[in-house]
């Protein structure tokens, strides 16, 4: 029998995987063409317009490829449009958002001790950043600051650790890093939306009709497509944090993210600069480490917060009918006794420092809350415990599963 949160979890999943699949097509392509961009070289032969060209080997055949800075003498009878990568993965990005951290906001989007918000404030927030961030980054590519390209890169990255600070001061940990990658990711494509490709209407538009494209227009998209090339492996980092609370779980973890950004940085540019033909920057490498080891110290480091972590938030009406519900204190017993463990403020499992994905199940009040997740990860399915390294007994799981239905059949 299919329950609704087992459906639920499967359409999850689903998003999820269509999201790294057009996530995968986006960063491919992009990538793909940086390189490209960066290793174009002059010929001799080169027709009018054209700005370089190079050879490549692929598939056991050859490709010649040819650059236009601004178009060529005719418009081709087949041109490729490179938009749906970057608008799919934005819309799965946002399902996926939707899903589990706007549906799923109690457990997972607001944290209580840090905010004292209802739901749909904390739904409003996670939307209107995402948008202003847009808004705000737009008005500065277009201001005098975008003829001196490094001076804007710099105040993005200020806009970022601004961003990260904030997140971290209304939602969860898991949620503010995850809202660090819509919020950039929402940049980059609403430059291919907004930006980049009306900007190449205009030129095919103006090719069309036989007029001379103006390469004002392709300096533009260029801005932008740099923006989102050093701005493309921190999103990819930010997105897979939920899976590390060494990285979410901690009082530190808007500060990890700014090193992540600067991290992308370097990274890109060795390669960039490997790209283009240029000597390798091998000092990129160096300090990469040097700031990947600084984070990790960072991951372990005490705050300064003057929140309690361990403070209880109120069950939800949703959540009390857990509580209450039949075979409550047996279902309670078994996680206490076979989850709490690692799932604690302060762990006792060797080598586990930080609760996994920041799920604590050492209170009645935490095993309610996560009445769910313990149905699908320790009832239904033997997910937990890994490798049921505390022998949890089927007899256990079908308890954990009678509680969770004896909740919900209330």
């Amino acid at each position: 029998m299919f329950e609704a949160a087992i459906l639920w979890d499967w359409l999850a999943f689903a998003v999820r995987w269509l999201h790294v699949i057009t996530a995968v097509a986006w960063i491919g392509s992009s990538f793909y063409f940086i390189a490209l961009d960066l290793g174009l070289r002059k010929a001799p032969d080169l027709p009018p317009g054209a700005h370089g060209e190079e050879w490549q080997v692929h598939g056991g055949g050859f490709y010649h490829i040819r650059k236009y800075l601004v178009a060529p003498a005719e418009m081709p009878d087949h041109l490729t449009w490179f938009k749906w990568e970057s608008y799919s993965t934005w819309l799965s990005g946002a399902a996926m958002l939707m899903i589990v951290y706007w549906v799923g906001g109690e457990l997972y989007l607001i944290d209580a001790a840090k905010a004292d918000l209802a739901l749909w404030q904390g739904i409003l927030i996670s939307a209107a950043s995402l948008t202003i961030g847009w808004i705000c980054y737009d008005f500065l590519c277009k201001s005098k600051l975008g003829e001196t390209p490094t001076l804007l890169m710099l105040l993005l990255f200020v806009i970022l650790v601004a961003m990260s600070w904030g997140y971290t001061q209304i939602f969860t940990g898991r949620a503010a890093l995850l809202h660090m990658g819509a919020f950039t990711a929402t940049i980059m494509t609403a430059n291919v939306f907004f930006i980049i490709m009306p900007n190449q209407r205009i030129v095919v538009d103006d090719l069309k009709n036989g007029r001379t494209p103006d390469p004002k227009y392709g300096k533009i998209a260029k801005l932008r497509s740099t923006h989102n090339n050093y701005l493309t492996l921190p999103v990819i980092f930010l997105m897979l944090s939920n899976h590390y609370p060494l990285a979410f779980a901690t009082e530190w973890n808007w500060l990890i993210t700014c090193l992540v950004f600067l991290m992308g940085v370097t990274i890109r540019h060795y390669f960039n600069s490997t790209h283009a033909r240029k000597a390798a920057p091998n000092w990129t490498w160096a300090v990469t480490v040097i700031l990947f080891i600084l984070a990790a110290w960072l991951s372990t480091q005490p705050g300064w917060g003057t929140y309690d972590e361990a403070e209880a938030r109120a069950l939800t009406p949703y959540e009390e009918k857990f509580a209450q519900a039949d075979h409550f204190e047996d279902a309670a017993n078994i996680v206490t006794g076979r989850c709490s463990m690692c799932h604690a403020r302060e762990p006792v499992w060797d080598g586990i420092r930080w609760a996994p994905k920041g799920v604590f199940l050492e209170t009645p009040g935490d095993i309610a809350q996560n009445a769910r997740a313990i149905y699908l990860h320790a009832g239904v399915t033997h997910a937990m415990p890994p490798a049921n390294i505390t022998e949890i007994a089927p007899e256990e799981r079908q308890t954990l599963v009678a509680w969770y239905q004896a909740a919900k059949a209330y």
